[in-house]
């Protein structure tokens, strides 16, 4: 399990395009997240319970002092000193350092698996502020079109061949064009505060994001069993194994235990008495032996552990279950986005055909503006169309790499 590892989840395939500026966003995402943080301490605390594991019961050493001196043969008995500790069962320390080593590997799963969400949404908020850049950008060269258009309306207003209802109509269209631009600050505003917020930075911190990202000339195949190293579900492996690891402790703890220890006991001496062992101090080694006669509650425990591990297996296939139609969808809507890029593409290089068809017009004397706003409209369409197809893929594809990789 601990060849899993513990970086910075990448989520560009190697997309040279944007990897440098995303790749650092991430890692300042892991390093500063409080999430990231908990459950880094949350790790930390479960390596040190292996060494807690570990631990034998505590030594139980009592006095004791005799106000009515008992007398013997050999003396009256004045004090009493004892000392005993209790073993557990052999092999019962190893099974509890086992079975506290198990938690601990799942904790680190947990902490590989919040890491790599982590990334998954500071890469998805990425390409949403992209999209917000792309589109007002869009936007701004799409209003400086509309002020070249209101330039040759002007003209042909002076020679007659066009009327000051065209004149307004573009300027309708780039009062609307404008409002576009101001909700999309508001847009780029608040996505930047979630932005920041993953990174745990102030809402208002300035973000630069890359000003264009194209589509890989092919998408990523895959081979064998995708799914299969997915923290989330090796995760269910080790909780699977950590109940067998319980188990084996229950089984441990329901043999006997059993202790050793010493008593000692200060004898004085008879007065007026010669004879060998006179007030000689006694010494008495000692064994205990605890037996769970009623261990109905091992038994339990075991049924307890049997059924759990049954619970698991049933949770892991349900939720590769969950896992396979996320990697389906995520495969089919990033196909889908590169089906549309490439149309929209198509159709842009037609829509601009169109417009130079109409600036030609324009040189022979003819033009007409709603034309004009018709084709503007229309290439405005589908160059954010195409920007949400590409923020579309790129945001498939961050879902796709968290899944396999």
């Amino acid at each position: 399990m601990r060849t899993i590892p513990v970086i910075i989840f990448l989520i560009l395939f190697g997309y040279n395009l944007n990897a440098q500026s995303l790749e650092s966003y991430l890692e300042e995402a892991v390093a500063n997240n409080p999430k990231i943080q908990a459950y880094e301490l949350r790790y930390h605390i479960s390596k040190e319970k292996v060494g807690e594991a570990q631990s034998l019961p505590n030594t139980s050493i009592s006095a004791g002092y005799f106000v009515s001196e008992p007398e013997t043969r050999t003396g009256a008995q004045r004090t009493r000193l004892s000392v005993a500790q209790m073993l557990p069962w052999f092999g019962t320390i190893m099974a509890r350092e086992s079975y506290a080593s198990s938690i601990a590997e799942t904790d680190y799963l947990d902490l590989v698996i919040a890491k790599r969400k982590l990334s998954l949404s500071v890469a998805q908020s990425y390409y949403e502020l992209f999209a917000v850049k792309a589109k007002t950008r869009v936007l701004e060269e799409n209003i400086q079109l509309l002020d070249t258009y209101e330039k040759l309306a002007l003209t042909s207003v002076e020679v007659g061949k066009a009327s000051a209802v065209d004149i307004l109509k573009l300027q309708i269209r780039q009062n609307e064009l404008q409002q576009q631009i101001d909700v999309l600050e508001q847009e780029f505003l608040g996505e930047r505060a979630n932005f920041n917020n993953l990174r745990n930075q102030k809402q208002n911190r300035s973000v630069s994001v890359v000003s264009q990202l194209e589509l890989p000339e092919g998408d990523s195949i895959f081979s064998g069993e995708p799914l299969e190293l997915n923290p989330e579900l090796l995760k269910y492996d080790r909780l699977y194994e950590s109940v067998s690891k319980s188990e084996l402790l229950n089984q441990k703890q329901s043999a006997p235990s059993f202790g050793v220890g010493l008593d000692y006991i200060a004898v004085s001496e008879r007065p007026n008495m010669d004879f060998s062992d006179n007030g000689k101090d006694i010494v008495m080694p000692m064994v205990s032996l605890s037996i769970p006669l009623f261990n109905t509650s091992f038994k339990s425990v075991s049924k307890q552990n049997e059924l759990r591990q049954k619970e698991l297996q049933t949770q892991k296939q349900q939720r590769l279950n969950v896992l396979e139609t996320t990697l389906a969808r995520a495969v089919s809507q990033r196909n889908q986005a590169r089906i549309a890029y490439e149309t929209l593409e198509r159709n842009l290089l037609r829509a601009q055909d169109a417009e130079e068809i109409l600036i030609k017009n324009y040189e022979t004397g003819t033009i007409d503006f709603n034309d004009v706003l018709d084709i503007q409209e229309l290439q405005l369409k589908f160059q954010v169309n195409q920007i949400e197809a590409v923020k579309s893929y790129y945001k498939q594809s961050a879902i796709i790499n968290y899944l396999i990789q």
